[in-house]
């Protein structure tokens, strides 16, 4: 992370995280032969997670051993990752001198890192990391990273994205955030709070208090707010903007008209969302600063769950203009729409994947919902997970991971659940009680 590159995302976050990245992320050195080129292939039908050992980190024994489990738990989420138990370590290697590789080959790991916590004069921490490849015995990565203590854990997060891009070739994704609608209560008097926490369900916090029914959260991709649609008791829903660093709320749409399902576009300067009036709801764009409408379909069919492609150049959404609810594509000024999904059962809740390449979406048939993937223009459907209700697609920063709910019926309730884009890798994603609709926030600091 480079000087310009923090400023360039700084008005973009809470003034809490300005001090991690009010710093220098110095690459450190080791003498030795030049670069190896430890990688992880994904995909395949022979896939298998690579063996990595993650060492508790030196220095700080409470803090060290906090951000080295950070970092061996997000691996180990991932799939891609199998981190050697620690009661098969053959040595717990000094982070000055290099480790003995012949005693870590004989456990079966290909990668290992090995770090440091410490505190300066001035009660600053420095985490420092390195990345070695076993097999060759070099360096891949070294790294240092100066914050305040308070922020420790998230340092966790940014080695992580270090060590996983760095063998995987994809991009970062742990330092990030999921918006979700926490559910407590009875199953017919939900109380339905807006909350947030760390996409690995840590520092989970409350953002609305359940004052009203909070669905269909959605991050801005530029900025620290979160749109979702409200309703209060006797009133329609409305869509309202929370900003997550003042608090302040928002609410637009007219109080006669039902407004739901909004997105922001990809400079976080406009809403598209579907308003309601009468029997048919139609997509609506609107500009935030001047709260200007302007209505891009129009007719007699449900046209709602609208979402940007990372260009803003096309919405994809869902409609039963045809019979029954399937996802189409548009121009963003509501030219050219057209159906992308065909085949058996309905298709709803299209989200478009921040790398562009794909459009995941709910699709529901013979009882049961799958969370699916395909190409914008509706080729190579695949499903990831299937059951008896998924629903509300999300994707990663990085376009690699899908986060939904799950609901088993009864008198249960969702429970939210991550999967990649390959169908190999599923895995709960915990929140305090039941929940749904998630959200996955952009990346919380630039690259």
């Amino acid at each position: 992370m480079t000087d310009s590159s923090i400023r360039r995302h700084r008005n973009a976050l809470p003034a809490h995280l300005l001090a991690l990245l009010a710093f220098a992320a110095v690459a450190l050195g080791f003498a030795g032969p030049a670069q190896a080129q430890l990688q992880l292939r994904i995909g395949g039908g022979s896939f298998q997670p690579m063996p990595i050992a993650v060492t508790e980190f030196g220095g700080d024994p409470s803090l060290g051993g906090l951000v080295s489990g950070v970092v061996t738990n997000n691996l180990r989420r991932s799939g891609y990752f199998a981190p050697l138990d620690r009661a098969r370590f053959p040595e717990n290697p000094s982070f000055d001198a290099a480790p003995n590789f012949e005693k870590w080959r004989a456990t079966g790991v290909q990668g290992l890192v090995t770090g440091r916590v410490v505190r300066d004069g001035g009660g600053r921490l420095k985490v420092e990391f390195r990345l070695w490849d076993v097999t060759s015995g070099q360096q891949m990565i070294g790294q240092q990273y100066a914050t305040d203590p308070a922020n420790a854990r998230r340092t966790g997060h940014l080695v992580s994205d270090q060590v996983y891009t760095k063998i995987t070739g994809l991009g970062p994704w742990f330092d990030s955030r999921i918006a979700f609608v926490d559910e407590t209560g009875p199953k017919e008097n939900r109380r339905k709070r807006l909350m947030v926490m760390d996409q690995d369900g840590a520092n989970v916090r409350a953002i609305t208090t359940g004052e009203m029914s909070i669905v269909a959260p959605r991050y801005s991709p530029s900025s620290q707010e979160i749109a979702f649609m409200a309703q209060a008791s006797g009133h329609q829903p409305r869509v309202q903007v929370i900003n997550l660093e003042t608090g302040s709320r928002q609410a637009f749409g007219s109080v006669d008209s039902m407004s739901a399902s909004p997105r922001f576009s990809p400079d976080g300067r406009r809403l598209v969302m579907s308003v309601q009036q009468g029997g048919n709801a139609d997509i609506v764009t609107m500009d935030l600063a001047s709260k200007a409408q302007k209505p891009i379909t129009s007719g007699l069919a449900i046209d709602t769950s609208p979402t940007y492609s990372p260009d803003g150049s096309q919405i994809a959404f869902e409609s039963d203009r045809g019979g029954s609810q399937q996802v189409y594509v548009m121009g963003a000024d509501g030219s050219n729409p057209h159906r992308v999904t065909f085949g058996g059962g309905s298709a709803s809740q299209p989200a478009w994947s921040p790398r562009g390449d794909l459009i995941a979406y709910t699709r529901q048939r013979n009882g049961g919902f799958a969370i699916c993937v395909a190409k914008p223009d509706g080729t190579g459907e695949r499903v990831l997970t299937e059951g008896f209700h998924n629903e509300s697609p999300s994707f990663s920063p990085n376009g690699q991971y899908v986060v939904f709910f799950r609901d088993p019926g009864g008198q249960g309730g969702g429970k939210l659940f991550m999967v990649d884009i390959t169908g190999k890798v599923e895995q709960p994603v915990p929140t305090p009680s039941y929940a749904s609709d998630p959200t996955w926030s952009p990346l919380l600091a630039g690259r």
